[in-house]
């Protein structure tokens, strides 16, 4: 799934590539994928793209207008986006399987700019696309909680949010968008163990340094990722992501840090990794599901 630092790198990307410039045409393949109906997503035709940004894992574009109008994306946990200098003659048809939704772009002169392919694959469709004229209209973003590389976000939000959640997991509430926003499974995982902490360990429970040093890993992880990121080209971003992760992804490796054995807790619908000498003080955990440590 794409997390902050994917979203932040295609915002910056589609920024250089699509401000300023017409919405040509809109062709829908999937039509689950779109989730408003009032404006219709062909409102966007003929309108300029001014603005492009992120909320959280939300991609948006802002066209301008007497009445503007925002095109927010979440791409969930199967979605991507992909750049064509050069789209197809043939327009997209309903069903087709590799494009759910195709977006065309010209400049001023009605000169081509290229097209911007959202695509899904697995059998599972989530792919979101909206079309309102205010962000605060889509629940899942009026309810974000604080960006994690906001100027605003320090230790002492991080603070507030960890006693806000009770005694929730850590790896819960790093994962939770109304929360802290942006952060997946993936990133979480190697958040955790930059700060040295369990996945299971109590978000109430930290005291100040363990919380300054999940503010510090949580900072240092997502900002690195960006500035990795963001010297690849769109095309190599899954494989970038995949490349930069330490901990994630790797059971059974040993740990970068330590050279322990990485560990996994499998759960219904996903699996986290963790390192017992770094983050558990050599406690290997149950299965989520059974809710005790295994000595």
């Amino acid at each position: 799934m794409p997390e902050l630092p994917e979203v932040e790198t295609l915002s910056e990307f589609l920024r250089a590539q699509v401000v300023g410039c017409t919405v040509a045409d809109v062709q829908i393949a999937a039509l689950a994928a779109i989730k408003t109906a009032d404006p219709p997503i062909s409102a966007l035709v003929g309108r300029e793209i001014v603005e492009v940004g992120r909320s959280g894992k939300w991609l948006w574009l802002r066209a301008a207008g007497e009445s503007p109008l925002i095109l927010a994306i979440h791409l969930a946990r199967a979605g991507w986006l992909r750049w064509r200098k050069n789209p197809p003659a043939t327009p997209l048809r309903v069903g087709a399987k590799q494009v759910a939704i195709r977006f065309v772009f010209t400049d001023g002169d009605g000169v081509n700019r290229g097209a911007m392919d959202l695509t899904e694959a697995g059998t599972k469709k989530r792919l979101a696309v909206h079309l309102v004229t205010d962000l605060n209209q889509i629940p899942a973003i009026s309810e974000l909680g604080p960006d994690p590389l906001s100027q605003n976000f320090d230790d002492v939000a991080l603070a507030d949010v960890l006693q806000n959640q009770g005694g929730r997991w850590l790896k819960s509430t790093l994962r939770d968008q109304r929360a802290i926003a942006g952060i997946g499974n993936a990133y979480s995982d190697e958040i955790l163990h930059r700060a040295r902490l369990s996945p299971t360990a109590r978000g109430d429970s930290l005291d100040d340094a363990e919380i300054s040093a999940l503010f510090g890993a949580t900072k240092g992880v997502l900002t690195e990722a960006v500035n990795r990121l963001t010297q690849l080209d769109v095309a190599e971003l899954k494989d970038g992501k995949r490349s930069g992760l330490e901990i994630h992804g790797h059971t059974g490796d040993p740990c970068p840090a330590c050279g322990d054995k990485i560990r996994e807790v499998s759960t219904t619908d996903s699996s986290f990794q963790y390192c017992p000498k770094c983050q558990t003080n050599g406690q290997i955990l149950a299965d989520r599901r059974m809710s005790r440590l295994l000595k």
